[in-house]
């Protein structure tokens, strides 16, 4: 299993970038960020900084969507970093939340999705692909290598990720409703004649070394908040009675909007309908042993990277633990001698 460390751009840059580097010290392969141009710092100049300052580690938005940025920008910007700092980005899409939001906008369509991942996809791997009625390539781009890893929660997103993602992202660590996507995606994969094997698999959620229950939760409650959002839209177009698991879609009853100048902050005030059983489910909380109990369960479903969020006030102690323990547990070891 790999790991990566979520960060959201909060200023100042430099905290952004060191929290980076340890994460690469500690052993992490990805370092991904928040990608939400109103509420933190611009992510892709601060990737630069990033990639200079390690030899690793990988970088990319977790997520990124179609609106916002113009898709031919996005891939220039992924072949770019490529071209000075060696293929070490990568690019996670969703169809937008708190980016489009903010600015009273609205998450794009799923054909919208489906054709921005074929045009970044394209160019980020320096070929060509025909947009807007033109064929079009970088003609400075050779040999750049680009993954698009999609963002899902519904059954329309999870089965357009099986037919065209690089990978899969799955914002919560809930083993049931892990065990239901990652099925549906591979499904969908082997239905539009793909290796359902090809695709992988990345749970993300806050993680917490600590033994405080109540103060851990505190800290992460606002990651069911954030989720609540997708799973808000979910129930909107499909009705309480879809497919969707109810463990995802029940909690969200006692939801009462959602305030954006708080998201995926410790101190949102804007959810408190998310009980302490859903923190513990969609979390990965409590001391090494714990972290390494789950993530060996969701390994053995299939995930091939947990990645961390780190918005909480345990951020360098969390990395650390894992660097020392929880990475190679998961890891294992090799004997010097045998």
């Amino acid at each position: 299993m790999d790991f990566g460390a979520v960060l959201q751009t909060n200023p100042p840059a430099s905290r952004t970038v060191h929290l980076a580097k340890l994460a690469e010290q500690y052993g992490f392969s990805h370092v991904w960020t928040f990608d939400s141009h109103i509420l933190w710092q611009e992510p892709y100049v601060i990737y630069s900084k990033i990639l200079a300052e390690t030899t690793r580690i990988t970088v990319g938005p977790f997520v990124t969507n179609p609106a916002t940025r113009d898709w031919t920008v996005t891939a220039s910007v992924f072949a770019t970093l490529n071209e000075l700092y060696g293929n070490r980005t990568i690019c996670g899409i969703g169809r937008g939340d708190s980016a489009v939001r903010v600015t009273n906008g609205k998450p794009t369509t799923l054909a919208e999705l489906r054709e921005s991942i074929h045009v970044i996809r394209e160019l980020g791997n320096s070929r060509s692909v025909e947009h807007n009625g033109s064929t079009l390539q970088f003609p400075w781009s050779h040999g750049s290598e680009l993954e698009v890893w999609v963002a899902a929660y519904g059954p329309l997103a999870l089965k357009l990720t099986g037919e065209v993602g690089d990978g899969f992202i799955l914002q919560l660590a809930d083993l049931d409703i892990a065990k239901w996507m990652i099925e549906t995606v591979r499904t969908a994969a082997d239905n539009a004649g793909r290796d359902p094997m090809s695709i992988k698999f990345c749970v993300a959620a806050p993680m917490y070394i600590g033994t405080d229950w109540d103060h851990m939760r505190n800290q992460t409650r606002w990651f069911g908040g954030m989720v609540g959002n997708h799973v808000a839209d979910i129930v909107a177009k499909h009705g309480e009675s879809s497919d969707v698991p109810k463990a995802l879609t029940d909690y969200i009853a006692g939801r009462q909007g959602y305030d954006y100048n708080t998201h995926g902050k410790a101190g949102n005030d804007h959810v408190d309908f998310v009980p302490d059983e859903i923190v513990d489910r969609f979390c990965v909380l409590g001391t090494a042993k714990e972290h390494i109990e789950k993530l060996e369960a969701l390994r053995d479903l299939g995930v091939d990277q947990f990645a961390g969020y780190l918005q909480h006030d345990n951020k360098e102690e969390t990395l650390r633990v894992y660097g020392e323990h929880v990475i190679p547990a998961m890891k294992g070891s090799k004997a010097a001698r045998v």
